[in-house]
C-alpha cells in the first residue's frame, strides 16, 4: 500500500488538471458519478494521509483511497483508448491519468469528506498538522510504538517504511509501549517524519540513510530492491546493519512485518 508521500505526490500531479479536464469511467463503476461533473471543473486537490481528494465545485468531491492494488498512470496527449480496467480516466488537451483498481473512488460532499479528515489521526506532510495530538494517545497507550505509528487514527500517512526507519534513526526499540515515549522523543520523531516524507514528495521514493551512511559513502553496493531507496532496515531482513554489522531482524507486528536491529534499538 502506498505510504503517505506517494498520494501527497498524486495531489500534486492531479493539480496539472485543475481548470479543463473531462472524466470518464472506461470500466463503468464510475460512470454515474463521472457524468455528475460533466462540465464542472476541477478546483483543487488534496491529501491527507493516505486518502486523496479531488475537489469539484463547491460541495462535491471525488475520494480516492488506492488500497493494496490502486494504480494511477499518466501520460501526455493523446491519450490511448482506455483498457476495461480503468477506474476513472481525467483528461485534458495535453495530459491524461489512468485510475485503476482503487479500493475507493467515490463522490463525497464537504461533510463526508470532513468526516473522513475527524477519524485520521494528524498527517506530517499536512501544514494543519498538530503532533501534540498523535503525542496524547501515543503517551498514554501501552501498545508498542510500532504498532501506534501505523494507526492511521494515530498519525496519517506512517507506513511499514517510514514505521521501521524512524525507530532505527531514532534508536527506539519498536517494542516500547507508546507510554514509554517521551515527549523529546516524539518531537525528534516527528520532526524526522516531516523531513522524511517532504524529500519522500520531492523525489517520489523513499530514501532514509543519512549522508555518511549512503553506498557512495560506505563502499558499498546501492540497494536492489522492487521498492527503490536506500534503507537502513526495512526488507534487509538478515542482511548487516549498515551501523553495527549485526543482522536485520523481521517478525510480524501490526499485521505487517517489522523489521529493526536489535544491537542498534535498545532504547
Amino acid at each position: 500500500m502506498p505510504e503517505g508521500h506517494t498520494i501527497h505526490r498524486l495531489a500534486q500531479d492531479y493539480a496539472r488538471f485543475i481548470g479543463e479536464a473531462t472524466l470518464t469511467s472506461p470500466q463503468g463503476k464510475f460512470s454515474d458519478a463521472a457524468a455528475l461533473l460533466t462540465g464542472t471543473a476541477l478546483r483543487i486537490t488534496e491529501a491527507h494521509g493516505k486518502h486523496l481528494f479531488l475537489g469539484f465545485g463547491n460541495d462535491t468531491w471525488i475520494h480516492i483511497h488506492l488500497g493494496l492494488f490502486g494504480r494511477v498512470t499518466f501520460g501526455d496527449a493523446p491519450a490511448p483508448p482506455p483498457t476495461d480496467t480503468v477506474r476513472l480516466r481525467v483528461a485534458n488537451p495535453t495530459a491524461y491519468v489512468d485510475l485503476r483498481g482503487p479500493t475507493t473512488c467515490a463522490l463525497i460532499t464537504d461533510d463526508e469528506k470532513q468526516a473522513i479528515h475527524t477519524r485520521l489521526g494528524p498527517d506530517p506532510l499536512r501544514a494543519d498538522a498538530d503532533p501534540d495530538t498523535a503525542y496524547h494517545r501515543i503517551s498514554r497507550s501501552r501498545t508498542t510504538i510500532a504498532a501506534l505509528l501505523m494507526d492511521q487514527k494515530i498519525i496519517a500517512g506512517v507506513g511499514n517504511v517510514y514505521r521501521a526507519e524512524v525507530l532505527f534513526r531514532h534508536g527506539i526499540d519498536p517494542y516500547r509501549p507508546g507510554r514509554d515515549v517521551t515527549p523529546a522523543e516524539w518531537r525528534a520523531i516527528w520532526s524526522d517524519l516531516v523531513t522524511l516524507m517532504r524529500e519522500g514528495v520531492r523525489t517520489n521514493r523513499i530514501d532514509t540513510v543519512r549522508p555518511e551512511h549512503t553506498p557512495e559513502a560506505m563502499g558499498r553496493p546501492p540497494r536492489v530492491d522492487d521498492h527503490g531507496g536506500e534503507v537502513y532496515v526495512y526488507r534487509r531482513t538478515d542482511q548487516p546493519c549498515h551501523l553495527c554489522g549485526d543482522e536485520v531482524r523481521t517478525a510480524g507486528l501490526a499485521a505487517r512485518n517489522l523489521f529493526w536491529c536489535a544491537t542498534c534499538q535498545k532504547n
